[in-house]
């Protein structure tokens, strides 16, 4: 009790001084330390902030009626509706740190824990009533967009305070019951429409509907339909069962449709296929749906000029059933006297009759090289364009009868002109001698014709080497074949590319091999007798006497001293001296 009157003297004291407090009074804890107390005890707790920012020095209560204390400088600033509120409304504990900052903890949730202890989310310290608006745009399933935006909350949820604010149903229906039951433009009730309002309201207004024709009854609404009332089809309000078909609407234009005559020429009633949507006129019929399709003239003409008398069933298709006329009256060439075929498409097109164009492929004869410029009167004499031979010489009898290198006729040259020449021109002319018996190898490439075939003999020629070669044969001196009596047959020694550099297989006694090769120079070393090389001698090389060769064969039968014997016991004129 002494102490606290000691303070209570202390503080009239201070506050008597002339100048009043100091600038920075000293708190609980300053003053008791100064005094030598050893211990104070503050009821705020730790609370750093002299008594006489909030009390008055005559006593503790009241404190004064404005307080020196910084609310904004704690972890709550005062805002809104919490300025004026009372300090113990929120401090119940004189402990000022004590008190909470969630709003939970002061006010009451009367939403039975529907959204949750964050009042914040919805609520605001400007008021406790609050708009949808500040309900960060509605951040559940159903988002608050167009009309919705703009409702109370206990326009859907009734009575707010203990009203359901979770498990509602964000179906329409849930909510405009009333209003789907008494709409009758058209009667959405009797007309069985689905219950699903969004598929033709918008959220911005109940007025002004768009039904999506096309996703709801797969009939879309194009052309001249996307501007008709419902009711155009959809007489009496009858919304069920209404035909998709054109002819559910358009019997009676169908009915009187005379150009042409829709019934008399047995139209089906599927209007699509020659109508659209933007109006009933202005008709486009896709003539290829009947398998004959309209192009180049043919695009242009107008439909009576073939369907005449409004006839549209079993057409005929061949092109001569409307052109017998212009098959008739071409004579260049005369179609009907050149008996050409009656399927006009084989040369004309749709573009125009004129201009025809054949493709003499088709004939069995193509047209190639020279061929192909020439005009058809050329071959077609007399305007004769059926049973013609393709034979060359049918038209070039005459190129081969007035050809004399060689002369055809006279070498007896078969008419074949295609052998030798081509469809590009009549000269040069090839001939392939491959095709003969007697192929042109090495020199006989480049020589002449003239040079085999003398006189023009291109029939019967021999193909014997002999019967062109025979003065290269006689005059040939070594060896020298007459004497030597060498056969004819040239091929045995020489080749096509050069009637020198010879070379004879010498195959029945080695003479390129062993002791023999390299010590011969020509034949005659061992054929002395140039006149008949069947003769030969050993001895010419091989010199022995005739006293030292007799006694090492004695006893040997058939032995005789002379130049061929060696070769009977010596084949392969191996043996030694």
């Amino acid at each position: 009790m002494g102490s606290q009157l000691l303070v209570n003297l202390v503080v009239w004291f201070l506050l008597s001084a002339p100048g009043g407090l100091p600038a920075q009074a000293p708190s609980h804890a300053a003053q008791a330390a100064s005094q030598g107390e050893t211990t104070t005890r503050n009821p705020h707790g730790n609370l750093n902030l002299p008594c006489q920012n909030c009390h008055s020095f005559t006593a503790w209560k009241p404190i004064r009626n404005v307080p020196e204390f910084d609310h904004n400088n704690t972890k709550f600033p005062l805002r809104g509706m919490h300025e004026g509120v009372a300090c113990r409304q929120c401090h119940t504990d004189l402990v000022f740190r004590n008190a909470s900052t969630k709003c939970a903890d002061c006010h009451a949730d009367i939403h039975r824990r529907q959204f949750g202890a964050s009042c914040e989310n919805c609520h605001t310290v400007k008021g406790w009533r609050v708009g949808v608006q500040s309900m960060q745009q509605h951040f559940n399933r159903f988002p608050l967009v167009g009309a919705h935006a703009l409702l109370q909350c206990d326009s859907c949820h009734k009575n707010a305070a203990v009203g359901q604010f979770q498990g509602l149903s964000t179906d329409c229906i849930s909510c405009h019951s009333a209003q789907f039951q008494q709409a009758t433009n058209p009667n959405h009730a009797a007309s069985g429409f689905p219950a699903t309002c969004q598929a033709c309201h918008s959220m911005d207004t109940w007025f002004g509907a768009k039904f999506d024709h096309l996703r709801f009854t797969g009939f879309a609404l194009t052309g001249m339909h996307a501007n008709l009332q419902c009711t155009s089809c959809h007489a009496g309000g009858n919304f069920k069962g209404t035909p998709a078909g054109c002819v559910g609407c358009h019997a009676k234009d169908f009915a009187t449709a005379n150009n042409p005559d829709h019934i008399k020429a047995g139209f089906p009633t599927s209007c699509a296929t020659c109508h659209n949507t933007s109006s009933w006129m202005n008709v486009n019929f896709n003539h290829a749906m009947t398998g004959w399709l309209l192009s180049g003239a043919h695009a242009k003409v107008a439909c009576s000029q073939c369907h005449i008398n409004g006839r549209y069933t079993a057409m005929p298709t061949t092109c001569s059933s409307c052109h017998m006329a212009d098959f008739q009256k071409t004579n260049n060439p005369n179609h009907v006297a050149g008996g050409f075929p009656t399927d006009c498409s084989i040369c004309h097109s749709t573009i125009s009759w004129a201009n025809a164009k054949f493709n003499h492929a088709l004939s069995g004869f193509p047209l190639t090289g020279a061929h192909a410029t020439l005009q058809c009167q050329t071959c077609h004499v007399g305007g004769k364009f059926t049973n013609l031979s393709p034979l060359c010489v049918s038209c070039h009898l005459k190129d081969f009868q007035n050809t004399n290198n060689p002369n055809h006729t006279a070498a007896g040259f078969p008419q074949q002109c295609q052998v030798c020449h081509t469809t590009t021109a009549w000269m040069p002319a090839s001939f392939n001698h491959n095709l003969t018996s007697f192929p042109l190898t090495g020199a006989h490439t480049t020589v002449p014709c003239a040079s085999c075939h003398i006189n023009n003999q291109f029939v019967g020629t021999p193909t014997a080497c002999y019967s062109c070669h025979q003065k290269d044969y006689q005059g040939t001196t070594d060896p020298n074949h007459v004497a030597a009596a060498f056969p004819t047959n040239c091929t045995l020694c020489h080749n096509t590319t050069s009637w020198a550099g010879a070379t004879f297989n010498h195959t029945w006694f080695p003479i390129y091999s062993g002791t023999h090769a390299g010590v011969w120079t020509t034949c005659a070393t061992c054929h002395i007798n140039p006149s008949n090389y069947a003769a030969f001698s050993c001895i010419n090389c091989h010199t022995h006497s005739q006293s030292n060769t007799d006694p090492n064969h004695s006893g040997l039968p058939n032995y005789i001293y002379n130049a061929t014997s060696c070769y009977s016991c010596h084949p392969t004129g191996q043996g030694g001296n």
